[in-house]
């Protein structure tokens, strides 16, 4: 939501549809998360053909349509809404209805710097990290072998 403005319940499902089917814009990013919920959440919901979405190349155009007063809602990533300026998060969606994107690291076989890369994969996926990549709005699921 643009800053300051009210943060509206979007907890559970029937909260989200309330908040979507109310906004006049609903601005998402046309990546993965934008279009997730276009194809996924919206139709499966029901509200498909009920609510106002502006997809804007980027999560930050998103932001920007909400911080400008273009859009009454954005959804996007967390770690995209944290840290763009003229908006506050309102809250994280249900779970149901949530899409988690899961980043991983490998080492490319034949690599000339194995060692380098085995030591920033586990720094990464180290406790160290944690605090950092949950200030970024991401949640650390640490190393998977």
């Amino acid at each position: 939501v643009r800053a300051g403005a009210p943060k509206p319940d979007v907890r559970t499902v029937e909260a989200f549809k309330q908040v979507v089917l109310k906004a006049r814009t609903v601005a998402v990013p046309s990546s993965t998360s934008g279009i997730f919920l276009i194809e996924e959440v919206f139709p499966r919901l029901g509200i498909a053909d009920r609510v106002n979405v502006k997809a804007t190349p980027r999560g930050t155009g998103a932001a920007a349509m909400v911080a400008a007063g273009e859009a009454d809602i954005g959804l996007l990533p967390v770690s995209e809404i944290l840290h763009a300026k003229g908006v506050d998060l309102a809250g994280v969606i249900a779970e149901e209805i949530q899409l988690n994107q899961t980043f991983s690291a490998a080492v490319v076989a034949g690599s000339k710097q194995m060692a380098a890369a085995k030591r920033l994969i586990a720094f990464l996926a180290s406790e160290r990290a944690s605090a950092t990549i949950r200030k970024l709005g991401m949640e650390p699921l640490g190393l998977k072998r």
